[in-house]
């Protein structure tokens, strides 16, 4: 099991939310911990996720359980996994793909951290939360940033992903 940690934001009026791509079947089981259903609705964050998978040419399935917890549970789950003693802003548990083609995965958000770095980095929380959604969803197909060419990759297609959204780079410094 793989566990990984990242970062990212804004406010927006809801709207009906898009179809999914045709083309990776997405099951997405969203759990509150918090709440958080009306900024985060699990259609936002189902549209976020499928468009990390629409971007690439992706598993033939993906199952994911994406949980949004407090400070106490983003502690412990970090400390549990991580062996580190503080609340990071999202871990990424990759399990891999079934015989079926299917990719397994589950994502924890915690949300006090959201909140704070969006108000840090100055960036609007539904695009910071975008951000960390689209982010996990790439580790949780396999991809990483442990060395500076996959670094390089990994954000290219997260800033790809974020623009189609009309969410500006996250890695700009403003």
């Amino acid at each position: 099991m793989a566990t990984r940690a990242t970062k990212t934001g804004a406010s927006a009026k809801p709207r009906t939310p898009p179809p999914p791509p045709a083309d990776t079947v997405l099951s997405l089981s969203v759990q509150y911990n918090v709440a958080e259903q009306d900024r985060l609705p699990r259609w936002r964050l189902r549209r976020w996720v499928a468009q990390a998978l629409a971007a690439l040419e992706g598993p033939a399935g993906a199952s994911f359980t994406l949980r949004l917890v407090g400070a106490a549970e983003g502690r412990r789950l970090n400390r549990e996994f991580r062996e580190r003693d503080y609340a990071t802003n999202v871990l990424t548990f990759e399990y891999g793909a079934d015989p079926a083609g299917t990719v397994h995965g589950d994502i924890v958000i915690c949300v006090p951290v959201l909140v704070r770095e969006a108000k840090e980095q100055k960036k609007p929380f539904l695009h910071h939360a975008a951000h960390l959604v689209v982010h996990a969803t790439l580790h949780a197909l396999g991809y990483d940033h442990l060395d500076p060419e996959q670094e390089a990759e990994m954000e290219a297609l997260e800033i790809e992903i974020l623009s189609r959204m009309a969410i500006p780079d996250p890695y700009q410094v403003s």
